[in-house]
């Protein structure tokens, strides 16, 4: 049976029967039934890279400087992202939530900006 499946009676106890599933959900997300495979890294130049979390050992959440840093280790890689507001980013990739993250350029990062991660850098090495 999908994971997905419910009963008419299952919406009517959520309390709003006609709500269409998944409104507004991020297209970056893959919904909870479906856990991302890979990670795809966008750089502005259209340049990507991707890794799969099946291979993603450990993270890494810095809050001491002015731009958070996240470290991931994958077992051939280590990426690094640097930017603003990075915990919410954190808590998604523990839970393997995003498919994709972009990096933005610092220059559009503004004060009164509280929308959650902004990615101004990505660093991927490899391990050695």
């Amino acid at each position: 049976m999908n994971r997905e499946f419910k009963l008419r009676f299952d919406q009517m106890r959520e309390g709003n029967p006609s709500k269409a599933e998944e409104e507004g959900a991020d297209e970056n997300l893959l919904p909870p039934s479906a856990p991302a495979r890979s990670l795809c890294l966008v750089w502005p130049n259209g340049r990507r890279f991707f890794l799969s979390y099946a291979y993603l050992m450990a993270g890494e959440l810095n809050l001491s400087r002015e731009k958070n840093e996240i470290l991931l280790y994958f077992s051939s890689h280590t990426v690094t992202l640097r930017g603003y507001g990075l915990q919410s980013l954190f808590t998604e990739l523990m839970q393997h939530l995003p498919s994709l993250i972009y990096q933005s350029e610092e220059r559009y990062v503004t004060p009164e900006q509280n929308q959650g991660a902004f990615v101004t850098q990505i660093e991927v090495q490899r391990s050695e």
